[in-house]
């Protein structure tokens, strides 16, 4: 698969009346055409920077970027143009225009483009369609949800066919499941219009949910990149680490289907004191039982630390009901999952 979009050895930097402030240094990425590519850092990493310059809204101090194996830096005005067509754009607050209603929303672009009415309603439709928001072209961006608005920002930015979308902290103002409906719908136009997908954000959680590929920047520059798999199970650097630490984790669905006979699926959790128990090689010990665990995590409160396992205990009918007795005595709190 060919690359869409390489950056190489870009570099930013902004003069200041405190001296010379260097946002980009060196970076380099390639992007896949097809592929949904995430980029992650903290406030101030350059991702908002980055942006700029693959827009050609800042001009770098060094590097080059190709687009499609022509560079974007040597484009004449009517070329940039005509580029910054195929490069569509979602942001954080959706900048929206609260005169216009959905269908005028998104018939915008269109309009600036020249694109005769009857083309530009036939289009907009489509959009609608596409996004799920069919029945919402006459309403107002004050009549909608964040999550129809940012449907409507992503209709937009689908108006003029581009080949890639850069999507600008796209879900930072959602709620967890709106931000999913996002990403999925994200996830589904990459499908049905083989979309090239670049994937702004400070959460991994974002990026570990629809991207195959993923860079991670500090200070300006990529500290780290790669297969999301490879990150997640082996990362090197300590930003990533830092950062995969604050993942939130969910259960596979598969996983919460109900066990085969002989096994159980709990969740147990242990307060203060209680986790320093060794509860588990305990009851495995005391009842011949085997026990697999799948997921743990620990959360620092205010007043006490939390800790929570799931896991699946095995063996016999009458031995399993003493584990599960034990482990009710012994826990905090213990949930049969799948009774």
């Amino acid at each position: 698969m060919p690359y869409l979009l390489e950056v190489k050895e870009l570099g930013k930097r902004f003069r200041t009346p405190e001296g010379e402030i260097e946002a980009l240094s060196k970076l380099s990425l390639s992007v896949k055409e097809g592929a949904i590519f995430g980029i992650i850092g903290l406030s101030g990493a350059g991702k908002s920077t980055l942006i700029r310059c693959l827009t050609h809204l800042d001009i770098p101090t060094s590097g080059k970027i190709f687009f499609a194996d022509e560079e974007v830096g040597a484009m004449g005005k009517e070329r940039l143009r005509a580029y910054r067509k195929e490069v569509g754009m979602i942001f954080q607050q959706f900048n929206l225009l609260s005169s216009r209603d959905v269908f005028g929303n998104v018939s915008f672009p269109l309009e600036i483009a020249g694109v005769p009415e009857e083309g530009r309603r036939r289009r907009v439709e489509e959009l609608l369609e596409l996004v799920g928001l069919r029945a919402k072209g006459w309403a107002h961006p004050s009549q909608l949800s964040g999550g129809e608005k940012q449907r409507v920002g992503i209709a937009r930015a689908l108006a003029n066919y581009p080949r890639m979308l850069l999507s600008d902290e796209a879900t930072s103002s959602l709620d967890p499941k709106t931000t999913r409906e996002i990403l999925s719908l994200l996830k589904s136009l990459n499908h049905k219009l083989k979309l090239t997908i670049l994937l702004i954000t400070h959460e991994m959680d974002v990026v570990k949910q629809i991207c195959s590929h993923v860079a991670v920047l500090g200070e300006g520059r990529v500290v780290e990149s790669g297969p999301v798999a490879d990150l997640f199970s082996d990362p090197k650097h300590p930003l990533t680490k830092s950062l995969l630490l604050q993942t939130h984790h969910e259960l596979p669905s598969h996983i919460l289907k109900a066990p085969s006979e002989g096994r159980k699926l709990l969740r147990l959790s242990f307060k203060g004191e209680q986790a320093k128990t060794p509860v588990i090689s305990t009851m495995i010990r005391t009842f011949s039982v085997e026990a697999n665990i799948l997921m743990g995590w620990v959360d620092a409160l205010a007043a006490t630390i939390v800790g929570t396992l799931i896991i699946e205990i095995s063996g016999e009918s009458a031995k399993l009901q003493e584990a599960l007795e034990y482990l009710k005595e012994n826990t905090t709190h213990c949930e049969e999952l799948c009774p």
